[in-house]
């Protein structure tokens, strides 16, 4: 392992991590494992690119140092961002799982017990069958989650990157306050929040801001699209700061002009739904409980509104499309997982549908402690209300 500047986490903090893995390895039996997911390397190795399209792994063997498999134009990436020392590269010609067979097999895998991960967006089914019908002495087998058993529960160390990326985030929201008038676009809004966030010292985001104005707000999952906004309607906000791949998401509600009997129920109820979540929150705590409360303190309004999705998301290491950890941990009803301390959650208690044509929200992205838990941020959760 080369150690060096470039790295976002101590040497020491990579070396734990790859010890912890080699542990799973050996309780599931496995000789080596190939990590291709994206989030997972730069778990691993502090490893960062924008083309993850292209294939690219790290083959870990239990008593040997790792090798990465990537695309030429990576080499840079590679030498800069990570510790790996043993680096193979295919050219845009070449052939990435001949060559990441051809490394197996000079490793002395071949007949060995050998995990890949299935779920990988990144690792297409054709290029697993591929390497399954090379692979024919030995055992070839899904070893999903065993990267991720390390990443739910955060370090110190990435706590205090979180910190970083929520900076980005409050800075990003309040210059989408300062934005909202009647007249501006919702482009003028999300530019001006993803100028903060960057200025602020984010980095890009796994998902731009959500940013939506009156009727759009009842779109899930919709950006900005150059709708003016106009006198007394309101503002949906979403965004989430980024830094070394780490995020922190957090909504909020501008409303302009008066703000409504509905809007103001419907923010109590958010804020109460936080409030009471964030009590309950501790070591032990069952994940269902946390989604029941959040869902039943929504569900108790007299405005029309719906919490629609999920109560709230792991989050942390993120590339495009998404910025959760949500298949690692998802605040839902029928989950017995227990929350455990280092967890980072975001709680979205959302209302979908208000008077039934308004969406707002507030949301928080908070941490599992040791007797409970606490806010990344410090940000006002009222409804920003601005005069016409």
């Amino acid at each position: 392992m080369r150690d060096h500047d470039g790295l976002t986490f101590s040497l020491k903090e990579y070396e734990r991590r790859l010890t912890e893995l080699r542990q799973r390895m050996q309780e599931r039996l496995l000789d080596a494992v190939i990590i291709s997911d994206p989030e997972n390397l730069a778990y691993l190795t502090g490893h960062q690119t924008t083309g993850y399209s292209f294939f690219q792994a790290l083959l870990v063997p239990i008593d040997r140092e790792p090798v990465s498999i990537t695309r030429h134009l990576e080499t840079s990436n590679i030498e800069h961002r990570t510790w790996v020392e043993d680096a193979r590269y295919y050219s845009d010609t070449g052939d990435a799982i001949q060559m990441l067979y051809d490394v197996i097999r000079e490793m002395g895998l071949i007949g060995k017990n050998v995990g890949h991960e299935r779920n990988s967006y990144f690792f297409p089914a054709y290029q697993q069958d591929r390497l399954h019908s090379m692979f024919s002495n030995g055992n070839l087998q899904d070893c999903f989650g065993i990267v991720e058993e390390g990443r739910i529960c955060k370090s110190d160390d990435e706590i205090e990157v979180m910190k970083k990326s929520a900076k980005a985030t409050e800075a990003g929201m309040k210059a989408a306050y300062e934005a909202v008038a009647e007249g501006a676009t919702e482009n003028e809004i999300a530019a001006a929040a993803c100028s903060a966030m960057f200025s602020a010292g984010g980095e890009y985001p796994a998902v731009l801001p959500y940013v939506t104005s009156g009727p759009r707000t009842m779109i899930g999952h919709a950006t900005w699209e150059g709708r003016t906004v106009q006198a007394n309607e309101h503002v949906f906000l979403e965004m989430a700061g980024c830094y070394r791949r780490y995020h922190t998401a957090m909504m909020r509600t501008v409303v302009l002009g008066e703000l409504s009997h509905s809007m103001y129920k419907a923010q109590e109820r958010m804020k109460t739904a936080l409030i009471e979540v964030e009590r309950l929150i501790r070591p032990g705590v069952t994940v269902s409980d946390v989604d029941k409360l959040v869902r039943n303190i929504i569900s108790d309004n007299d405005v029309g509104a719906q919490l629609v999705t999920r109560a709230g998301y792991s989050i942390g290491i993120a590339f495009a499309p998404s910025w959760d950890e949500g298949y690692m941990l998802s605040l839902k009803q029928g989950s017995q997982e227990v929350l455990k301390p280092g967890m980072t959650i975001h709680i979205i208690p959302w209302m979908y549908g208000v008077d039934g044509d308004k969406t707002c929200g507030i949301s928080d992205t908070i941490r599992v402690t040791e007797k409970g838990c606490e806010s990344f941020f410090d940000l006002d959760r009222d409804f920003v209300v601005k005069p016409n």
